[in-house]
This record gives C-alpha cells, structure tokens and sequence, in this order.
C-alpha cells in the first residue's frame, strides 16, 4: 500500500493498495485510508482489478472515495465478486461510459482540493465470510500543489 516510487509512477498510477480477503476482513465495512491527494490535487482514474476471485461470499461491493461516511465518487457499490475485467471510474464523479472512461463535467480531474484530502476505501457485505481473494486498486492523482 502506498504512493508509488518516481520511477513506477511515470505516466500511470500514483497509489496502489493491494487487499487480501484477510486484509479486506479486516477492515471490515468501516471506511479505511489508503492514499492522500495533496492539496492543490486531484484524480483522473481509479481503477479496481480483481487479481484472484473472491470465495466464500457473493455479496461484496467496494466503494472508493474521499467522504469517510460514503466514499463513492471514484467507485460506487462495484460488485467485485462479480468482476468479470478490471472497472474504472464508476463513482459519482467519475463515471464510465459507452465502453470509454469519461469524467463528469468535462476532462479535468475531480476531488479537487485545497487541503490535503484521504481517499478511502469501504467494503460492504458479508465480508467475514470470504475465504480467498486478492483486490488491487489504482488511483492516478495529480498534485499541482508541488509547483507552489
């Protein structure tokens, strides 16, 4: 988990946080930081792959956002047990359409901020049941901020 090296982040994500099913459990469905946008920054994508099936369990949605309570405008409620290919930008301000990946309101990034801002991740579900699993999410965030 954690902001990448300069090397790994040239042109492609940021922050990547890879979950277990043990990781996912415990966490539970509480909302859990992951990564930070500087102020002055923002998101362009965010990317959910499910690199092993999750087992044991057959209600698992994730959402991933900067409100603690419902992190949703990156990813909202992705059914990631059902997760067939990786899903980008479904949350309230990134959306998904028409096959491509647009962003709402036109092509800037969103969650714009003045202040340093925690992105989250939250789980909903029976997610004490999963018996195997491996969740890896993506964010590609800009900091502008480092130019002031």
């Amino acid at each position: 988990m954690g902001q990448l090296s300069n090397n790994e982040s040239a042109g492609d994500f940021t922050d990547v946080i890879t979950l277990t099913y043990e990781d996912i459990q415990a966490a539970g469905t509480t909302a859990t930081a992951f990564a930070t946008i500087p102020a002055g920054g923002g998101v362009d994508v965010c990317v959910v792959y499910e690199a092993e099936a999750l087992a044991g369990a057959s209600d698992i949605a994730l959402n991933v956002g900067t409100t603690s309570g419902d992190p949703d405008e990156f990813i909202d409620a992705l059914d990631v047990d059902a997760m067939s290919a990786p899903v980008a930008n479904t949350g309230d301000a990134l959306v998904q359409s028409a096959g491509t990946t647009t962003i709402a309101g036109g092509s800037k990034p969103v969650g714009l901020t003045q202040a340093d801002a925690p992105v989250y991740y939250k789980f909903a579900g029976t997610v004490a049941d999963l018996t195997a699993g491996k969740v890896v999410i993506g964010l590609r965030i800009f900091d502008l901020g480092r130019f002031a």
